[in-house]
């Protein structure tokens, strides 16, 4: 009996005692680690499925009537939904809100409900949801700017420019859209003819010397020779994508060789030979290679307003609804075009 008492002191066995608390301390730590991050995985999938998974109607009254969640963090739940496009639960929450929420907030949630109708293309419901807010404060400039553009996408342009009344009478500056919508009005008439078209068009032009890519796409494409004896020089940068894809039997060589952005752009384009540098990077690049390169130009539309770029021209911008913001970036690119070509020429 004493001979184990004596085990007990030996420090040895006490060295071993330790290391085998420690080890079972450490084994139950990393399973008790694992439980509890499996655990946390599990609560955050589901909570991650309630997001993606929106109650029904009914159960969305019921959460919204409890006030369990306060309405403002409804709203910035709709907010996160709408961010991410997910326009039908957007708008099941602000009908909901509508119809059990504070009446203080109505007109709010009214016009967040219109934005999103418009968002996801239900112009019509949109329409109906503006002018109803109209109806009861017709000094809403918010409202009125929506209901413009969705005139506008519906192609309801004479009901689009009467909005612009009440804007002007609210101090907002309509130039712009005013122009604009004159200008697709004018465009879409199928009760004129062409030449009526050009022949108002090119006097819109003149009256206000904006949307100068709207409009000399328009001529360019319908008459080339009234385009170039209108063509404004000091706006060729803001075409010079326009000026670029002309047919080469298109060019007007006698407007060319007097402007000197012109002879750059027509020499980078190997047309003529009437500059030996240019200002313009690209511009300088095409010219020394001077043809011997496989290369041209590309084109990159940015907003100066939001700086959302876009690979095709646009005169409104589609995420800001700014008008006659787009601003040109060239780019140099490799000339596929040239390339098919030289393929098709080597089967001859």
């Amino acid at each position: 009996m004493n001979s184990f008492f004596i085990e007990f002191r030996d420090p040895l066995f006490g060295i071993i005692v330790f290391f085998v608390l420690i080890f079972v301390v450490a084994f139950f730590s990393y399973w008790w680690t694992r439980f509890r991050t499996k655990e946390d995985h599990r609560h955050l999938d589901k909570f991650l499925r309630g997001l993606r998974t929106l109650p029904s109607k009914s159960e969305l009254k019921v959460l919204i009537s409890k006030g369990e969640l306060s309405e403002k963090s409804w709203l910035l739940l709709a907010q996160s939904y709408f961010k991410n496009g997910d326009y039908e639960k957007c708008i099941e929450i602000y009908t909901e809100l509508l119809s059990v929420g504070n009446k203080k907030n109505y007109r709010d949630t009214l016009f967040l409900l219109g934005r999103t109708y418009f968002r996801a293309g239900f112009l019509e419901r949109a329409k109906d949801i503006f002018l109803k807010i109209l109806q009861n404060n017709p000094r809403t400039p918010q409202a009125l700017a929506y209901l413009l553009l969705v005139y506008e996408y519906m192609r309801e342009y004479s009901l689009a420019l009467e909005v612009l009344e009440p804007l002007d009478e609210l101090q907002k500056d309509i130039k712009k859209d005013s122009a604009y919508l004159r200008i697709l009005a004018l465009l879409n008439d199928t009760k004129i003819t062409t030449e009526e078209k050009l022949k108002n068009l090119i006097e819109i032009y003149q009256e206000e010397r904006i949307l100068s890519h709207m409009v000399f796409e328009y001529l360019f494409r319908t008459d080339v020779d009234l385009a170039w004896q209108n063509l404004d020089v000091s706006k060729c940068e803001m075409i010079s994508d326009l000026l670029w894809q002309l047919d080469k039997k298109d060019l007007n060589l006698d407007i060319i060789t007097q402007n000197g952005y012109l002879r750059e752009l027509y020499t980078a384009r190997g047309d003529v030979d009437l500059a030996k540098s240019s200002s313009v990077f690209e511009f300088d690049v095409l010219i020394n290679l001077n043809k011997n390169a496989n290369a041209t130009l590309s084109f990159e539309y940015i907003c100066d307003n939001c700086k959302v770029a876009a690979p095709f021209s646009f005169n409104r911008c589609s995420s800001c609804h700014a008008i006659d913001t787009s601003r040109i970036e060239i780019n140099l690119t490799k000339d596929y075009h040239r390339n098919f070509s030289e393929e098709n020429n080597s089967f001859q």
